[in-house]
């Protein structure tokens, strides 16, 4: 009697095991384990924009309905590479300027070169002024802005995840950044109608939100995001996500 009741806790433990493991690996990744994973950087060394809390909770929510599990920090300590392998892509949320030492410089380069993913949101871009190759994978530098106004965006590529849905001229209000040192090469996805608003220094060449294949891996930016509004906006939160999923390697 002893014995058949042993065996029965034998059986009735392998085939939990056997359901744990079976879970664990399943092959469509449904399992939190098998998430696929975001850091969103919003350290500031500078400007610190009020909407950055409000950015990361819009993301954490977008991240729960894609199935992507998102991590939040300031701490640079996360820029080594046991850490951002872990990560399909990074988001630079509003972060300005200096924000990583030379160390965590070098670690972020190698996960770009190793097919990494990087979304610079709005002040990602007044962010490393005197780290060359991070002006390149963002695809310019901030060089100033207007007051807080609307403005008409003209889409100019709508196959890609982060514009398809957004009609061909959009308008919204937001703080407009002009831009200095933009990189030739990256493609551009929309440009501001500098007629439509005041303040606006870049002419009829003025990006306000590309994308490009850089230094092996893939970056996506977006200078919009100033406002708290702009986290609850639907058509502003597609966009961004879109442009979030680029940067992890997604198709569609």
């Amino acid at each position: 009697m002893k014995n058949t009741l042993l065996l029965q806790l034998a059986l009735l433990l392998t085939g939990s095991l056997l359901l744990c493991a079976c879970a664990d690996s399943a092959p469509n990744g449904s399992t939190l384990n098998k998430d696929p994973r975001i850091l969103v950087f919003s350290k500031t060394a500078g400007f610190r924009h009020t909407s950055i809390g409000a950015g990361i909770a819009a993301i954490r929510k977008l991240g729960q309905e894609n199935g992507v599990q998102v991590t939040a920090t300031e701490d640079a300590a996360y820029f080594q590479a046991d850490s951002l392998k872990k990560y399909k892509a990074v988001v630079f949320l509003s972060t300005t300027n200096d924000v990583l030492n030379n160390e965590q410089q070098s670690a972020f380069e190698n996960y770009i070169r190793a097919g990494g993913g990087f979304a610079g949101i709005h002040a990602a871009s007044d962010t490393e002024f005197d780290w060359p190759w991070y002006g390149k994978l963002v695809g310019a530098y901030f060089a100033n802005h207007p007051k807080i106004q609307q403005a008409s965006i003209v889409v100019v590529d709508k196959k890609h995840l982060a514009t398809s849905f957004l009609p061909d001229r959009w308008g919204r209000t937001d703080e407009w950044y002009n831009f200095k040192n933009i990189n030739p090469d990256m493609h551009v996805l929309a440009t501001l109608d500098e007629s439509t608003y005041s303040g606006g220094t870049n002419g009829d060449n003025h990006p306000i939100a590309w994308y490009h294949e850089f230094d092996g891996g893939r970056a996506f930016y977006t200078a919009l995001g100033h406002t708290e509004e702009s986290y609850s906006e639907p058509l502003f939160l597609k966009h961004l996500w879109g442009g979030i999923a680029y940067a992890m390697g997604r198709k569609r």
